[in-house]
Parts: structure tokens; sequence; C-alpha cells
């Protein structure tokens, strides 16, 4: 195949996808992983594709902002929804946070639960939920390369994790979507959060409204996959339906209008 025939296949699999593995691209096309390599410079250097770390993404689809700046996003929906997640959890249980802002907000409503034992990728998650006062917690940082979200990721990270069990798993994610499940346009960084569903009885993904119908570059899980996913009211009808069929049960938490509140009473729309 001529290199114009691979780069058109290229873009068309990204304008489809929102984003290729290099490995995929290997098979799809039957040529090395140099060539699949070059061709996506050639093609990131007319400014048709972006580069990333495994792959190629669309134009603009593969950034995300750092973990400061998600922090000053929808707050009053993060508390909401990580209320409302941390509700789940009981006394005594094992539980493994992924990285992100609204995990965050989950991990500081968990604070008030006794005696957890509780694996995170998250530095930020594991700072929080530090207290040398309280021995009847325990928390278990994975090591790994840290991510501009403050995720820690990669093989070390991974290695930590395959042989671990917990009862929870409470997950952040950069996008939702009916086709392509959980998303995260970090190639790595989903590696690590499918090693963190592997080792969860329950998984229960945390996202507020915003994120459904983003797509990032690569799918973590697929939404039958979830078993609990919490939200909050903003979710529009059409998600709602989607994510009450495909999930095992959809919570939302109500976020009253003008407060920052977390919710008393939120909404269920499967059980």
């Amino acid at each position: 195949m001529l290199a114009r025939s691979r780069q058109e296949a290229i873009l068309d699999a990204v304008r489809r996808r929102g984003g290729v593995r290099v490995a995929d691209l290997v098979e799809q096309l039957g040529v090395s992983d140099m060539t699949v390599r070059r061709d996506i410079a050639e093609l990131a250097r007319r400014g048709l594709v972006e580069r990333v770390h495994g792959g190629a993404a669309a134009a603009g689809s593969s950034t995300e902002p750092g973990f400061a700046a998600k922090s000053t996003i929808r707050t009053a929906q993060k508390r909401a929804v990580g209320a409302l997640a941390a509700s789940l959890v009981e006394p005594g249980a094992s539980v493994a946070l992924s990285a992100g802002t609204t995990t965050v907000e989950v991990a500081r409503h968990l604070r008030d639960v006794p005696g957890l034992t509780v694996v995170t990728n998250s530095p930020p998650v594991a700072e929080l939920l530090h207290d040398p006062a309280r021995t009847d917690r325990t928390v278990v940082l994975t090591g790994g390369i840290r991510t501009p979200s403050d995720a820690l990721v990669g093989p070390v990270a991974v290695r930590s994790l395959r042989d671990l069990h917990v009862d929870h798993l409470f997950l952040g994610v950069h996008g939702l979507d009916e086709r392509a499940g959980l998303t995260t346009p970090n190639l790595v960084e989903a590696d690590t959060d499918r090693a963190l569903v592997a080792a969860a009885s329950r998984v229960v993904v945390v996202a507020d409204a915003t994120k459904w119908g983003v797509v990032g570059l690569t799918t973590i899980a697929t939404l039958e996959e979830v078993d609990v996913l919490v939200s909050d009211d903003g979710l529009p009808a059409d998600a709602r339906r989607a994510l009450a069929e495909r999930t095992g049960r959809l919570l939302l938490a109500e976020v009253p209008a003008g407060t920052t509140a977390p919710p008393t009473a939120p909404q269920e729309e499967n059980a």
C-alpha cells in the first residue's frame, strides 16, 4: 500500500473513531510499527491529527486539562456526586479510587467511614485520606508515572494492582458515550484504569453530566461493565435512558440551583 493510501486510511479511522492505536493500525494496514509512526508524524505535521502516546487522535481531541484546572470546574456537581457515591460504602470495606477531581470528592466524604482499606493511583486522594491518627484506615498508593491529571500510571501501577481484590472501585472518566463506553485521552492511563476495574467486585463510575457524549482516544470499559453510575441531575434525557438500560444502576445526585450543597435525596433511574 502506498504512503498516501495508508495515510488516508489512518485519517479516516481517526475521523470515525476519534483516535486509533499504532498496534491496531499495524494489524489493519499490514505494515511495520515504524511505518505507521512515520505516517502519523506526517499527518500531524500537516495538522490533520495529533500524535499521542501509542497512537493518533483527532486534532484537538487528545488534550485534557490538568488536575488544578479541572478542580475549578463544576465543583457543586462534583461534590454532590462524590457525597452520593461515598454513601454506597459500608464500614470496613476495601475501596479503590482512580485519579480525578470527582474521585477526590468521593474521598473527601469517605473520611467519616470507619475501618476502610483504600487503594489509589491518585496522590491527592492518598494525601486527603492519610491521617496518622486514624489507625483503623489503611491507604495504599500505587507507584507509576505521574500524568497531568495527577494519576500514577504505567507498568508499575498495573503490576501493583494485578493481585488485589477490592469491594468497590470509584472510577473517574474523561468521557461517557453510548457506543465508546468509558473513555480517556491517555492510552497508558487507560491500561491502569482497566487494572482497577479488574480488581473490583463492584465498579462505580462517578461522572458529572458534562461527560456524556465526550469520547476520548481509548475505551477503558463498556457501559455494561459498570455496576453503578453516579451522575448529577443535569444529565439529559437521552443519556438517562441509555445509561439506565446499559448499566446496572443509575443514580443522579440533586444539585439545588444556586447552591453548592451536596444532595440529600438522590434520584434513581433504575434498580
